[in-house]
């Protein structure tokens, strides 16, 4: 059964760090494009970073760029999002996702279907 279970989330001031954690199980992550998402609260799903399977490239939307940097311990099978400098309107609930499509030269990602989603882990940057 193909799990991702998300942790890290919580509520930090602008300017201060969090990282978050996508353990996955059931399946290996190696094999999977795979990348973060967030949604805001009457805002649009929004593709923030994500890893090609083939050859591990990374994407980072323009939004965040400079800021967060997506990483893979393929011996732990998670992800991770480290998000420094964080401004309120980084304010999500933050999902990790497989069956996506991770394409770091076209600068796009985005879910196929439905996506398989974890449960999301809030975060909250107050001003």
């Amino acid at each position: 059964q193909v799990q991702l279970v998300e942790s890290g989330g919580g509520l930090v001031q602008t300017g201060g760090s969090l990282r978050l954690s996508c353990a996955a199980a059931g399946f290996t992550l190696d094999y999977y494009d795979i990348g973060w998402f967030r949604q805001a609260p009457g805002k649009e799903r929004e593709g923030v970073s994500c890893i090609s399977s083939g050859d591990g490239a990374t994407y980072v939307a323009d939004s965040v760029k400079g800021r967060f940097t997506i990483s893979k311990d393929s011996d732990k099978n998670t992800i991770y999002l480290q998000m420094n400098r964080l401004k309120p309107d980084d304010t999500a609930i933050y999902y990790c996702a497989i069956d996506i499509y991770c394409l770091p030269m076209d600068r796009t990602m985005g879910a196929v279907g439905t996506g398989s989603w974890g449960q999301g882990t809030q975060v909250t940057v107050s001003s």
